[in-house]
């Protein structure tokens, strides 16, 4: 008896640290390209500091992102066509990330020891049109993570990742 709840632990654990992964894989490489590209842009040399903080910042935010999934936040949705659970679900993720991204970087500096009001991040340049183009940016980014999630619930996960990751056999037409 002991051993079977124990066995069912270990299996839940395993599946929500394969939801990690990839929830922070997916994570890791867009901040890590936002990274690289505002390394380029600015012509900073030190791409490898802003890698270290890319995968930080992607495995804390994909911890909030299984949290808030956990407490079915922006489900309501999920009974409509496919499109709709997306780009809502887009919509509030982008606006839960960019806001515990501003907390953490306020957190971070008041923590040096700056003020409140100094440790505002430079998030799209600490102005407000800049964040709404980095949570716009954020919305259309997560749009192809949510659309393979929705997908992967309505044929389930398993199913989708056969379809990616193993080998098919010849299509076949159906014949009418």
């Amino acid at each position: 008896m002991a051993n079977e709840g124990l066995n069912r632990v270990i299996q839940r654990s395993l599946a929500e640290a394969r939801k990690l992964f990839w929830v922070f894989l997916y994570l890791w490489v867009l901040l890590g390209l936002f990274a690289i590209h505002k390394s380029i842009v600015l012509n900073e040399q030190n791409l490898i500091y802003h890698q270290g903080f890319a995968i930080i910042n992607a495995w804390l935010l994909a911890k909030v992102m299984l949290i808030a999934e956990m407490f079915h936040v922006a489900d309501n949705l999920k009974h409509k066509p496919l499109i709709y659970p997306i780009v809502f679900k887009s919509a509030v993720f982008s606006v839960i990330l960019i806001s515990f991204y501003i907390l953490e970087e306020v957190l971070v500096a008041v923590w040096h020891g700056k003020t409140l009001a100094n440790s505002m991040p430079a998030v799209g340049g600490g102005r407000l049109v800049g964040i709404l183009l980095v949570g716009f940016m954020m919305f259309v980014v997560l749009m192809p993570f949510f659309a393979l999630r929705e997908l992967g619930r309505d044929i389930g996960d398993d199913k989708l990742y056969e379809l990616f990751f193993v080998r098919r056999t010849k299509y076949t037409p159906l014949q009418s």
